[in-house]
């Protein structure tokens, strides 16, 4: 006996899964928000900060005897991005990431608007790919941003110039723009793992803060056990122990091991939270 075949689903005329939540329409929603301004207004306005500290303080590390990074701020406008890179690499730039991967889904929700969107239809999976790559659009934009508006500060305050290595030496303009292209490039996917714990979190709740909040928490959690060296080499395991591997392109020779090692770390671990994000919300009741 063969099986009844199933009756066929009614659709609207000229609908299409793949067409509903666009890129463009949901980035412009996006960039509307009060959030996004504020936090591109603080990541523009952090290299002034910078340029005024050293006005008033005077030549950084001229107090020491060690010799680093910070020490060649004021060698030249390349100098100058890579110090502002170093400064907020740890924690600043953590909070882009985690605000626009972890706000993204949960304000939603905390809005009442989540089912409304789910009802348009807009398929589950598309529309969290549809925030997914605009959350992250919008970190590595956040990213770009503070060595573009450092290196333009830093070239009107010092002048146009190789990069300085704190070890000796120097790096021609042409080499130095791109080792800062690989630098923003190593610390935007050592950030993917923050971006899926954002994420992850971000369709768990209905509250955006917990979310943002609960990612820069963890990773807060992460660079301090990267701290306990009684933990020996399982601190390797820690995406926190490979934040700095960066480091290895501002020097004489290139050096890729440890950032090689950093970006697997990172992407494993980001790639296991963002298929826990997706299958998780696909079996999730959503009531807000």
């Amino acid at each position: 006996m063969s099986k009844l075949a199933e009756p066929p689903v009614e659709v609207a005329d000229g609908y299409r899964a793949g067409r509903t939540l666009p890129f463009r329409v949901e980035l412009v929603r996006q960039l509307k928000r009060r959030r996004t301004m504020v936090m591109g207004g603080v990541l523009f306005a952090l290299p002034i900060i910078l340029l005024i500290a050293f006005q008033v303080g005077g030549n950084p590390g001229g107090n020491n005897n060690r010799v680093n990074l910070m020490d060649t701020a004021t060698a030249s406008g390349a100098n100058f991005a890579a110090v502002n890179l170093f400064s907020a690499a740890g924690f600043l730039l953590v909070i882009p990431v985690a605000l626009f991967c972890g706000d993204t889904v949960a304000s939603e929700a905390s809005w009442s608007s989540l089912r409304y969107l789910l009802a348009a239809p807009v398929p589950r999976a598309r529309l969290l790919w549809s925030k997914l790559t605009v959350g992250l659009s919008l970190s590595l934009a956040a990213m770009v941003l503070l060595p573009v508006v450092a290196l333009a500060v830093g070239t009107a305050a010092y002048g146009w110039g190789p990069l300085e290595l704190p070890t000796g030496g120097s790096l021609s303009t042409g080499t130095s723009a791109q080792r800062i292209l690989i630098v923003v490039a190593y610390i935007m996917v050592s950030q993917l793992v923050t971006a899926a714990l954002a994420f992850y979190l971000s369709t768990r709740t209905d509250a955006p803060l917990g979310a943002v909040g609960g990612a820069v928490f963890l990773t807060i959690i992460g660079s301090v056990l990267d701290e306990v060296t009684a933990l020996g080499d399982w601190r390797h395991f820690l995406p926190a122990h490979w934040q700095y591997a960066w480091l290895d392109a501002v020097r004489p020779q290139l050096e890729w091991s440890d950032m090689i090692q950093g970006t697997s770390i990172s992407v494993t671990y980001a790639l296991v939270l963002f298929a826990l994000a997706f299958r998780g919300f696909a079996r999730k009741d959503v009531v807000s």
